[in-house]
């Protein structure tokens, strides 16, 4: 049994490919018309990264796939699919495990098993570049797929793979270092997108950010709350710079006795104190030539800040002790979760320094202002537990995954991370051996005394108790929230401040959660 060929569908990747789209909508683009063209529930196209698979676009699963990544090693079926030479369609019977069981939007059993799947391997020139991923809840769905029909709709979604990875190559090249066309794709390949895990309009600005100042050779300051990857941003900063081929060099002024911070800054001459039995040079010196990130730089104790000033200003150190100074090369990364303009103002800080050091300012947007990533972030992380822990895949059911999304997480990404990793921990005590481990709201309990436990706690226990069967997986979490911002409201006797304290949320934060779930004008 064959089908014709749905030509429309072809006609439409193969005119994406000459259109002026961005990678990402090219990407969804593609997706969307091998959703329209197989009777399938869900469709993904991955990138081969060595040897790990990465979701770059996806119809019909959890969004917290994109926070996953798929090693060969781990995942028999994406094997199979990126060693086979043409489509490949996995039996019902099959006994390898699918990668994306438990990961179909809108099925409540995150054990649930897909019935059909088949693969197409995106190769190009014969080299494999991505993989696509098709799944069907419905035993034999693909029986009447033509082979060649197959073949086509993957020969065209790897054109367009390479040609949205062509596209982020080049616009990579204007920003930075002009490299040849083959070392770009191979360079554009290789960053798949960056390392920051979110999409949503804050972290794409932060993104932006990034890419704006990462080119220059001029100082960066990240500023941000404590945990929300400040650390991150500045490594990314170092690898997008023109000095990525050399060391980033690491200090942590907090960690910096006074008596010693100008040494190890500086370096220092034999004898110049008790001690100094032979010359050592300091950290500008040997970062010359690369990059130096100065952590925590509003505990810099405040008798070294004008000699910061100097290398800064002069690109000039003077080791104690030297009757002379040296000239270097640095470009200075600097990151505070402190108010400098506040230490400023309160004589702690020099403001000429600050000056100097803001030339390009990268704020680092607290997890509370970008809730929607949420989701994918918690995907991260088990993806991280579980290959720490050994287990089977990790699961969140729709419950948990909404007490994550309304939690006021005072310790951000960091903060997240722990709950998250703590989670998978007690959710996979009670589970079998490479079994999938669901986690579950009792497995988020010890959020109590910072507020996501107290979300937890409230009825409906499933989101799928606050939406219809129709509604979206969108529709359903925004339910959840409304049925619970609304009964915390009505047992605070209408005090929304009380009802905020309740939830673990700033006022400000449920006024504006509870305006867009249509609760409040």
């Amino acid at each position: 049994m064959t089908t014709p060929y749905d030509v429309d569908t072809l006609l439409t990747i193969a005119t994406d490919l000459t259109a002026s789209l961005s990678a990402d909508d090219r990407r969804r683009r593609v997706v969307e018309a091998i959703r329209r063209a197989l009777p399938c529930d869900a469709a993904t196209l991955l990138r081969v990264d060595g040897d790990v698979l990465v979701p770059l676009a996806a119809h019909g699963l959890s969004p917290d796939v994109f926070g996953r990544t798929f090693p060969r090693r781990e995942n028999p079926r994406l094997d199979v699919i990126c060693r086979a030479v043409g489509p490949t369609i996995f039996p019902p019977e099959s006994t390898l495990p699918d990668p994306f069981d438990g990961l179909v939007a809108g099925v409540p059993d995150l054990t649930h098993h897909v019935h059909s799947c088949l693969g197409c391997p995106l190769r190009v020139e014969g080299e494999l570049i991505g993989v696509l991923a098709v799944d069907a809840l419905e035993r034999g769905a693909f029986d009447a797929i033509e082979p060649r029909y197959l073949e086509a709709l993957a020969a065209l979604a790897g054109a367009a793979l390479r040609t949205s990875d062509l596209i982020e190559a080049l616009e990579h090249s204007s920003r930075q270092r002009g490299l040849v066309a083959q070392d770009l794709v191979r360079d554009g390949l290789a960053r798949r997108g960056g390392q920051l895990v979110g999409d949503g309009p804050a972290m794409r600005r932060l993104r932006e950010e990034i890419r704006l100042v990462a080119g220059s050779d001029f100082p960066v300051l990240v500023s941000g709350e404590t945990g929300v990857g400040k650390e991150l941003v500045v490594r990314m900063l170092h690898a997008e710079s023109r000095r990525a081929d050399q060391p980033l060099v690491y200090v942590n002024c907090a960690a910096l006795p006074s008596s010693v911070a100008e040494s190890e800054l500086f370096g220092h001459e034999r004898g110049a104190f008790t001690g100094a039995t032979q010359a050592r040079p300091g950290k500008f010196q040997v970062a010359d030539g690369a990059s130096l990130f100065l952590d925590e730089i509003g505990e810099l104790p405040e008798h070294v800040q004008p000699m910061l000033l100097r290398v800064l200003q002069e690109g000039e150190v003077q080791r104690v002790g030297a009757d002379r100074p040296h000239h270097v090369d640095v470009r200075v990364l600097a990151a505070t979760n402190r108010d400098l303009e506040r230490e400023v103002r309160a004589g702690r800080f020099r403001a000429d320094l600050l000056h100097r050091l803001d030339v390009g300012r990268v704020r680092v947007p607290p997890l509370r202002d970008h809730r929607e990533d949420v989701p994918l972030l918690a995907g991260h992380f088990c993806d991280r537990a579980r290959r720490r822990l050994g287990t089977g895949p990790v699961r969140i059911e729709p419950a948990a995954q909404a007490a994550l999304a309304a939690a006021s997480w005072p310790g951000n990404v960091r903060e997240l991370e722990n709950v998250v990793s703590r989670a998978v921990l007690r959710a996979a005590a009670g589970t079998e051996a490479g079994s999938t481990v669901v986690v579950r709201l009792r497995d988020l309990g010890d959020l109590a005394g910072d507020g996501a436990a107290a979300s937890a706690e409230a009825p409906p226990r499933s989101v799928a108790d606050a939406a219809d069967e129709e509604a979206t997986y969108r529709d359903a979490l925004d339910a959840f929230a409304r049925r619970l911002v609304r009964e915390r409201v009505e047992r605070a006797g209408g005090n929304w401040s009380a009802a905020a304290r309740s939830l673990g949320m700033e006022r400000g934060n449920l006024h504006r959660l509870a305006v867009r779930l249509g609760l409040k004008e």
